[in-house]
């Protein structure tokens, strides 16, 4: 076992050492005609991060977004709650700005965005004092960015995929990335589509709805930046737009307590068949100003950025039958009716400016102290049938100090972040005498105190221990609050959010050991106050689906990641230690497990284990085979939910070659390959309320081709510049992720 641990730890140095001399910012040098280029690492831990690369990985980048991030060793991401990574909920980045959506929304948004699109995926564990205290236990920041080259450069991505269950469906993405700079600026544009057919099968309740779901979506992006070198400052400006176009056909059945139209307040029970189609429209711009002032010391650094978000979606449903049967003892009527079940409309408008600062430090062995400063103000209103039904106010100051030093092998950061919230708004219903009845939502003004803490000794290189704590709040996501159903809503079905949830107060502590950047161990606990969760209950033959607080929650999670190459089992050590290893050259296997448990009060709730294998073998003429197995234990406890089955149970497959010189990469996959993955669960409502078994069912095993083209230009040896597309710091070491609102 010894020997076994001490491969490793070799392996992961010289793997270090392969990749540091790639990782340094490129100075091109042309040596007789060859061209120096620094290759990726697939997963890269950090203290207060996890790396993934996405542009380099064929397995992740074949299908949506959405399907890349289920991949990813260690994320859970399920339908009723949302995304959690080690043991953290996530509040989801794009380039390094919040979203402010959640659950189906955030699903939606996430699958309208093709994953060859995405350039990597940080994970930060450990958000320090910059980052908005907002963020929660974690943030996942999905970064589009690609590099931008002096003269034009062009890469085109494309992919298809088809599932067969019931009948045959296709899906299609295709994208294009241009960009170029001359003496006075350089400019990028990455537009794409995405459209895929899909199936949704449900059975909630035992057969209290029974539907299936034929899906159409179009999703629709652009992402425009340009920059400006004003000596060493430099100005940005970045224009986006997503847009998702979606159709949702729905034939259902299943049996409820239905008002009786012949008998004024009379509910009678009855089954029921309805055909309903659900149209989804869905439009975000956002626009960016940023000026990064630069001194003669490269710590040195002043960002100024002004932002502004748009956002609006509607959401209709037209039920275009419905049969019901009353069941009663003189009389059995099948009525039809036909008709808009529901009409909803949100728009939500984002305004920040922000200003961070950052200079070295002369204490200890040397430090660094960051400060700066946001101003936010978010309106969010939601309408239904003409009514105006939540008007949503948030503003939010804020200002942080941070310092980083150095004393021999110890890092030491200390900081704290000073936020100040002023959330209002009203709500309005209509009652039963057709008033509307207006509310004000609970108001949240307060002044809070965010700290956070870690410290980190160097065992030696690349070998550390590292101890972190941080206050966070998490504040209701737009979803969450949005009162508008805005997914399938059947006979005997509600879905609403709740525009009285209050924020939720974190702490979060964590240990880790770290070896060489792969392999890595660590145990964490969030400790959360007033945690919001969804909840399932049954009333009857009716079915509710809600959004709670739960007033005091705990979730443990324990976790180790291992690389494991197969080279261990035929060489010796000696042999091993003189190679220069090239991750993307040799056969390995990375190994993945993790513990998690959600303690609630007065909810007796069992943890469960997650297993991630994710293997690469080299075949003949170059030709790489990666599979990955996913696989999460039943019978465990998820927030207000059992997992009678495993939330993750798929094995993937996927072959890649590349040609012309490797500008053309061409993959084939296979996903869920012996369609396994199946979403079964049984809700524990808090209060004692009935319990509902859930089942839905995607057509997750999928088979398709991808293409990724590097377009030749005459400019071989150009020199690579910065991204410009949402990139809000210049950074020299390259890397690292934007300063978050």
């Amino acid at each position: 076992m010894k020997k076994i641990i001490l491969v490793l730890f070799g392996l992961g140095s010289t793997f270090t050492y392969a990749q540091e001399k790639s990782s340094n910012p490129v100075k091109e040098k042309e040596i007789e005609g060859v061209v120096l280029t620094k290759t990726k690492k697939a997963v890269e831990q950090k203290a207060d991060r996890t790396i993934f690369d996405f542009s380099e990985q064929p397995q992740l980048n074949n299908g949506n977004v959405l399907e890349g991030i289920k991949k990813l060793p260690g994320l859970v991401s399920t339908d009723i709650a949302g995304m959690m990574y080690q043991g953290k909920v996530l509040d989801v980045y794009l380039n390094g700005r919040p979203l402010n959506i959640t659950s189906n929304e955030l699903n939606s948004f996430l699958e309208g965005m093709p994953a060859n699109s995405v350039d990597r995926i940080e994970v930060i564990t450990q958000p320090g004092a910059e980052f908005p205290a907002t963020s929660g236990g974690a943030i996942m920041n999905i970064i589009t960015n690609k590099n931008a080259n002096k003269y034009l450069t062009a890469t085109y991505s494309g992919n298809y995929s088809f599932t067969n269950y019931d009948k045959f469906r296709s899906r299609t993405s295709n994208s294009l990335n241009l960009n170029a700079r001359n003496k006075i600026f350089g400019w990028q544009l990455n537009v794409g589509q995405n459209y895929r057919e899909s199936m949704l099968n449900s059975n909630q309740g035992e057969g209290l709805l029974i539907s299936n779901t034929d899906r159409i979506g179009r999703g629709y992006f652009a992402k425009s930046g340009m920059t400006f070198d004003l000596g060493q400052d430099r100005l940005l400006l970045n224009y986006d737009i997503y847009h998702n176009n979606n159709d949702n056909y729905t034939l259902s059945n299943g049996f409820a307590d239905l008002p009786y139209k012949n008998i004024k307040d009379s509910i009678r029970e009855g089954n029921f068949k309805a055909f309903d189609a659900a149209h989804t429209l869905n439009t975000r711009q956002e626009a960016v100003v940023t000026y990064q002032k630069r001194f003669a010391d490269k710590v040195q650094k002043l960002d100024f950025q002004f932002g502004y978000t748009k956002s609006t979606s509607t959401f209709d449903q037209d039920n275009i039958f419905r049969d019901i049967i009353y069941r009663s003892p003189d009389e059995d009527i099948a009525p039809i009716s036909n008709g808009n079940v529901l009409n909803n409309t949100s728009d939500m408008k984002i305004a920040n400016f922000k200003v961070d600062y950052s200079q070295p430090l002369k204490i200890l062995d040397g430090g660094k102290v960051s400060l700066g400063g946001l101003y936010e103000n978010q309106n969010f209103d939601t309408e239904s049938r003409g009514l105006t039904n939540l008007e949503y106010k948030r503003q939010t100051t804020s200002t942080y100090l941070e310092f980083q030093a150095k004393l021999k092998k110890f890092d030491f950061i200390l900081g704290t972040r000073a936020e100040n919230y002023d959330i209002s708004g009203v709500t309005r219903i209509i009652d039963s005498t057709k008033t509307v009845v207006q509310k004000d939502l609970i108001p949240f003004n307060k002044f809070k105190l965010f700290p956070n803490a870690s410290v980190q000794y160097n065992l030696m290189n690349q070998v550390y221990i590292a101890a972190n704590y941080n206050k966070k709040i998490s504040l209701p996501s737009i979803s969450a609050l949005n009162p508008n159903n805005t997914t399938f809503q059947g006979p005997n079905t509600q879905v609403t959010g709740n525009p009285n949830l209050q924020p939720t107060i974190f702490d979060n502590y964590e240990l880790k050991i770290s070896a060489f950047d792969y392999a890595f161990i660590g145990y964490s606990v969030s400790s959360a106050k007033n945690q919001v969760a969804q909840i399932i209950r049954k009333n009857g033959k009716n079915l509710y689906n809600e959004q709670i607080n739960i007033s005091n929650m705990r979730i443990h999670n324990f976790n180790l990641g291992l690389p494991v190459p197969f080279m261990i089992f035929s060489k010796p050590l000696s042999e091993i230690m003189k190679f220069n290893f090239n991750p993307d050259k040799i056969n390995f296997m990375y190994l993945y497990a993790g513990y998690q448990k959600h303690d609630i009060d007065n909810l007796n709730n069992n943890g469960f284990w997650i297993f991630n294998a994710m293997a690469q073998v080299i075949l003949p003429k170059d030709i790489k085979l990666t599979a990955n197995y996913s696989y999460l234990t039943p019978k465990a406890g998820y927030f207000y939910f059992t997992a009678e089955k495993p939330f993750n149970n798929n094995v993937d497959i996927t072959i890649t070659k590349k040609f012309l010189d490797n500008r053309l990469t061409v993959s084939v996959f296979a996903n869920d390959i012996f369609n396994g993955q199946v979403m079964q669960v049984r809700s524990n409502p808090p209060g004692g309320g009935e319990s509902v078994v859930l089942r839905t069912k995607y057509d997750s095993r999928n088979f398709g081709l991808s293409i990724n083209y590097k377009i030749p230009t005459k400019n071989k040896l150009a020199k690579e510049d910065s991204s410009i597309l949402n990139q809000t710091k210049k950074e020299e070491t390259g890397g690292v992720m934007q300063q978050g609102q």
